[in-house]
């Protein structure tokens, strides 16, 4: 009779071929250049929220979803990407579970995978039941209010903690911008990939510190309508001094980083 530690080695075993699997290499690289095309609709809806005429999109992931939807084989299109976001988000479990790499690193790939599998709820929710896509705001506003009603002040330094956090995530974003250390994932594509891979780390991390900053307003306010996602930092850029020239470099850098994404599909190790 097989032991329990004999059933769990082969569990694991199994597990890490599947994530070791060659089609979910192939697949995963879909899932990057999946990315791509939303943070390039994203960059597109920023744009409009300064001196450009709007959409009526949100200007983050599910304003992205909707704009491909609208899209000629749109649905089709969603689908390829949810197949290829779905490979990607078990690729990063294996990295997280059963890679050498360092303990950030790993926490780093478990939280990559969690963000990927809420885009695939998000979009085969659209898909299947036609229910409209979650926006950041939405969702950020939601689990504030959930830790605001804790008993006081206990919600309100956790909800400050939080926008702490993601002005941290914010920083290092930046700091892995300002020193290239993302190119370490990359097996080619060179100078021109490095430079577009820096510009949108560095956008990506002054949206994280507009947000953390709302975030942490929010915990000051005991309002949680102060707290934002992508498409309210950006907007929260717009309104500061310099905003639309500020919003528009950042517009153009997640567009970068949407070129970075499609280098990815090509060059980065899996």
């Amino acid at each position: 009779m097989q032991t329990a530690n004999e059933a769990g080695r082969k569990a694991t075993g199994a597990a890490r071929r599947a994530t070791d699997n060659p089609w979910i290499d192939r697949l995963a690289r879909v899932g990057f250049a999946a990315r791509g095309v939303l943070y390039a609709l994203i960059g597109l809806l920023a744009l409009q929220i300064g001196p450009f005429s709007g959409s009526g999109e949100k200007a983050d992931k599910s304003g992205a979803i909707h704009l491909v939807e609208q899209q000629p084989f749109g649905n089709f299109l969603l689908w390829v990407m949810t197949i290829g976001l779905a490979a990607l988000a078990i690729w990063q479990v294996g990295e997280a579970v059963f890679s050498n790499h360092r303990t950030r690193d790993r926490v780093e790939s478990a939280a990559r995978a969690a963000v990927y599998v809420l885009l695939v709820i998000s979009i085969l929710g659209l898909l299947l039941k036609g229910k409209e896509a979650s926006s950041t705001d939405k969702q950020s506003r939601d689990a504030t209010s959930a830790i605001l009603e804790l008993a006081p002040p206990l919600g309100q330094i956790l909800v400050a903690l939080l926008g702490l956090g993601v002005i941290a995530l914010g920083i290092y974003w930046i700091h892995e911008g300002w020193t290239a250390k993302f190119m370490r994932d990359m097996t080619g594509g060179g100078r021109w990939v490095r430079r577009v891979g820096q510009a949108g780390y560095i956008a990506r991390g002054v949206v994280a510190i507009s947000a953390g900053v709302l975030i942490g307003k929010a915990a000051i306010t005991y309002d949680a309508k102060d707290a934002v996602g992508i498409d309210g930092a950006l907007k929260g850029l717009a309104d500061a001094p310099a905003g639309p020239y500020l919003l528009v470099a950042v517009a153009v850098g997640l567009m970068l980083f949407a070129v970075y994404c499609f280098a990815e599909a090509r060059w980065h190790r899996t």
